[in-house]
């Protein structure tokens, strides 16, 4: 059958996260730039359909594509990690030293691409730096403020805000990736992972490596936000916010109630 049973599923995810943990340096940060890159793409997207003058949620629903290639392609996604992995610790197959050694690298390779496409894409609407790039500029700075200034305008709440939806996030992210294993077909893990993924765009919650993307390309169209403020007051609490989320809500969570007891003891650290 297509579907897959839960406790299946977590024997998948968790196989899954053996296999991550044993990644090469090398394919982990490959595969982590293409998903920080292809994760760009599809908020560039979104910000041209808002751009247009649709509605928001016209963008939280065509945002999933992006999501959906990188998983399909088998890439490295690291908030998606952060559920997964410490499936692996929970059943006694990795260690902690291979739990920090793939976040770690991921979320290098996640930044790099982000970042690398941050400047393509800040370069092909302002030819090169030589126009401006009119009311997609205005968007995607007034989206870099509200996840950098806005914050920092309420201090230590606004901190706990952006943690706090980083958690919130990375609940249905997650879930998207969790959900990729449980049909067989192509077909059908597209269409689980697209809905907790649209559900998280559709809030305006934090993704950290979503962010990795936005908040450097308003600082290259000109928002008056500095280093300090993008990881102070967004990637900072949002990736702590992420783990939690995927960690808590998702990873152990749904091993702890549909995971196979009697699991082997530590193979790798």
């Amino acid at each position: 059958m297509d579907y897959v049973k839960p406790s299946e599923l977590v024997e998948d995810t968790t196989a899954a996260s053996v296999k991550k943990s044993r990644l090469p340096v090398r394919d982990m940060l490959v595969r982590g730039a293409l998903a920080g890159g292809i994760l760009g793409i599809s908020t560039s997207l979104v910000f041209e359909i808002v751009g247009q003058g649709l509605p928001a949620i016209a963008g939280a629903i065509a945002f999933p594509v992006g999501f959906v290639i990188l998983v399909l392609l088998g890439l490295e996604l690291v908030t998606g990690n952060f559920a997964l992995l410490p499936q692996g610790i929970a059943a006694q197959r990795i260690g902690i030293g291979g739990l920090l050694r793939s976040w770690g690298w991921v979320y290098a390779g996640n930044l790099a691409g982000s970042v690398a496409y941050a400047v393509l894409f800040w370069a092909a609407i302002t030819y090169c730096g030589t126009e401006e790039a009119g009311k997609m500029a205005d968007v995607v700075r007034g989206v870099a403020v509200k996840k950098t200034l806005a914050y920092a305008h309420h201090g230590a709440a606004g901190w706990a805000t952006a943690l706090l939806k980083g958690v919130a996030c990375n609940w249905m992210v997650a879930l998207g990736t969790v959900l990729s294993y449980t049909s067989r077909s192509s077909i059908g893990k597209i269409v689980a992972m697209w809905l907790p993924i649209t559900i998280f765009f559709a809030h305006g919650y934090e993704h950290s490596v979503v962010n990795m993307f936005v908040i450097p390309t308003g600082i290259l169209l000109g928002a008056p936000i500095g280093l300090a403020d993008w990881w102070m007051w967004n990637q900072i609490p949002v990736t702590i916010g992420n783990i939690v989320g995927g960690a808590v809500f998702t990873g152990l969570a749904l091993w702890y109630t549909h995971g196979v007891a009697g699991t082997p003891a530590v193979a790798d650290h």
